[in-house]
């Protein structure tokens, strides 16, 4: 049999003819590969593919679009190659991210990268970590190699027609987008982020994601409008006068699993909180996150803002916050003479808290690096919610004022182990064999929970009979990553957990459905207390015609516009928080022996470094809350000496320093 010879040169001048429908039938197909990956399902996207044909060929332009680059370049093919993978890559981690919870992977997800990598490790093992850096370090040396062997481009340059080729792509695609947007084919709002990716595809969505973002301004906008709207809130009544405490404690995917159609459960995990349910005021709370995005809840229920006014899956502390401060509940309490506290028992630097909270109003920040139980972690690593009793009576305790605490937990954090972690697990679960995670992961989940119930139980029975008026309100910030769909549940709705609002006053039972955003004006107006332009706002307008139009302008009005409600000018100044409650404190410096030395003092965590003229000791071992110890030093007279607080796995970023004392010989010297 004769064989067949393919002339190479003349195969190479064939494909650089007809390169452009080439490259275009490698994005499509590039594409088609993508969706498969996201849906986790081959079948589901040839289904997409056959029933939103517009869209599909659509995001398969997208691609093409960005890989009509590569024609100003003679490393085409390699070019390609590179502009090929990094859509795959992307494709590959949207996948991934959808496995562990029910939101995509969106472009705001991209300033989380430094977080990812503080919590990836709760997600995939050490062995699963190790493999994913050998693959990208090996596919980073198959580039490095390709960069040497990959033939270029050796015909005469045509610079018009390569200008020509990718002008015309990016204007065409201009133009489909309008039309697209025109004809509501796409849209650029999404009411229902995990919906839109399957709705509209992969690439649209993601890009819609990183490009769009803050609040566009509303067409009516005007300071006419602002004012009107301002004096529609004049109807409220005069401030009671009332000054309790307020407790907000917002509680990591915490919501029932008897909602579950489909669990069998052996015994009810939240039954202190079904109780409270049935004492107190409570109803279904609408979140803005599903799975994941603790920080956009507790964004709402500090200020009073909706998140659905923002960009796609946007996250204001990663955006507009880090730039500004903002009106909050926090900052209107202030003024009105409290105290303000955030707790949080994970690192101070998670989502960048330690530099958001101070543009949100609080005087003090108490976060993991603070708290003396902070080995206190159940299996997978996440501290327990129990410690966080005691640093709210710290709280309370530490000031004259009445206060306001806002508390995130942490403990029922995923991702949940598929695999029995738990020995005689107090609740047993069944029914979950196919439906998302397994029994053993929701297993695990219901006894956090369940644990999670009981640190309720201890924190209001210590608040029971506090010596001044307490407001509690409890709320799950989102359901849990368990693969979870409407059908699935009782409610028929993913963007809702339950809230209750307990208290030591005998204040009246209103139960409601709430959403975050309006969770505090309810709880203030309870209290009598009408102050606050988003408060306000809330309590008049909650049930009135053009409510939601109305919050969009003030919101706008507030981060992005003129200000005009303020006449002008931002009134809210960025605090100067302290990190913890109690202040950390060094009161001196013993040496044991020739080369041992011990430092007293008060506050000490495992988070606590001794700083010797500036440099930290990583080396410091913490031996209980009033001493520290260094070995093998030797300190010099004089040397100054300070107790800095570091932030949980980044041992050079210090959260905040003790005041300093200067070493010598002789204790009694030492001032």
């Amino acid at each position: 049999m004769k064989k067949i010879r393919i002339d190479r040169t003349k195969f190479i001048r064939i494909c650089n003819r007809f390169s452009v429908p080439l490259q275009a039938l490698g994005s499509f197909l590039l594409y088609f590969v993508i969706e498969a990956i996201s849906r986790h399902s081959l079948y589901k996207a040839w289904y997409f593919m056959t029933a939103r044909p517009v869209i599909f060929l659509y995001n398969a332009f997208l691609i093409f679009v960005t890989t009509t680059v590569v024609y100003l370049f003679r490393r085409r093919i390699f070019a390609r190659v590179l502009v090929f993978s990094f859509w795959l890559l992307l494709g590959i981690v949207n996948g991934v991210v959808l496995l562990n919870r029910v939101t995509p992977f969106t472009g705001p997800d991209l300033q989380l990268l430094s977080d990812m990598g503080k919590i990836i490790g709760k997600y995939i093992s050490g062995a699963e970590l190790a493999g994913i850096i050998a693959a990208l370090a090996a596919f980073a040396g198959f580039l490095i190699w390709f960069w040497f062997k990959a033939p270029k481009y050796r015909e005469k340059r045509n610079w018009l027609a390569d200008t020509i080729t990718i002008g015309a792509s990016v204007i065409l695609f201009a133009l489909a987008t309008h039309g697209a947007l025109s004809q509501r084919v796409l849209s650029t709002y999404f009411g229902n982020i995990a919906s839109a990716y399957e709705d509209y595809g992969f690439p649209y969505c993601l890009s819609v994601t990183l490009f769009d973002t803050g609040i566009p301004e509303p067409n009516d906008y005007s300071p006419e409008l602002v004012e009107n709207i301002v004096e529609s809130e004049e109807s409220l009544e005069e401030d009671s006068g009332q000054r309790p405490n307020f407790i907000f404690l917002q509680l990591e995917s915490f919501f029932d699993p008897e909602l579950v159609n489909y669990l069998n459960l052996s015994q009810d995990p939240i039954p202190y909180f079904r109780q409270l349910k049935e004492d107190y005021t409570s109803g279904y709370f609408r979140v803005p996150a599903v799975g994941a995005g603790t920080i956009n809840t507790e964004f709402e229920s500090i200020t009073g803002m909706s998140l659905r006014y923002f960009g796609p899956g946007e996250y204001p502390y990663k955006t507009v916050l880090s730039e500004q401060t903002c009106e909050s509940v926090p900052y209107v309490l202030k003024d009105l003479g409290y105290s303000t506290h955030v707790i949080h028992n994970n690192e101070a630097t998670f989502y960048d808290r330690e530099k958001v909270y101070p543009m949100l109003g609080f005087d003090t920040f108490t976060s993991k690096e603070y708290m003396k139980d902070s080995s206190d972690t159940n299996p997978t690593g996440w501290m327990r919610d129990r410690v966080l009793t005691g640093e709210i009576l710290k709280c309370l305790d530490s000031t004259e004022e009445r206060d306001y605490i806002y508390t995130v937990s942490v403990q029922g954090h995923g991702d949940y182990p598929e695999e029995p972690v738990l020995r005689n697990p107090e609740i047993q679960v069944t029914g979950a064999e196919r439906k998302g995670k397994n029994n053993y992961a929701w297993e695990y989940y219901c006894n956090q929970i369940h644990e999670m119930d009981e640190f309720l139980r201890e924190l209001t029975e210590a608040l029971e009979d506090y010596p001044e008026p307490v407001i509690l309100v409890m709320y799950g910030d989102h359901l849990p990553t368990m693969g979870l769909k409407a059908v699935d549940l009782e409610n028929r709705y993913l963007f809702q957990t339950e809230y209750v609002i307990w208290d030591n006053m005998d204040l009246p039972v209103e139960d409601g459905n709430l959403s975050a955003y309006q969770i505090g004006a309810k709880v203030l107006d309870m209290a009598g207390i009408h102050e606050g332009t988003m408060i306000r706002y809330h309590q008049a307008r909650r049930r009135s015609k053009n409510y939601q139009r109305d919050l969009e302008v003030l919101q706008y009005d507030i981060l992005y516009g003129e200000q005009y409600v303020y006449g002008g000018e931002n009134p809210w100044k960025p605090v100067n928080m302290k990190m913890g409650t109690e202040p950390v404190v060094l009161n001196s410096v013993q040496k044991a022996s020739e080369d041992i030395y011990y430092f007293r003092g008060e506050g000490f965590t495992a988070f606590s470094r001794v700083e010797l003229d500036g440099e930290l000791r990583e080396d410091t071992v913490y031996v209980g809350t009033d001493m520290l110890m260094l070995q093998g030093v030797s300190l010099k007279e004089g040397e100054q000496v300070r107790i800095a607080q570091v932030a949980d796995g980044q041992e050079n970023l210090v959260l905040s320093r003790s005041k300093g004392i200067r070493y010598r010989e002789k204790e009694e010297d030492q001032p």
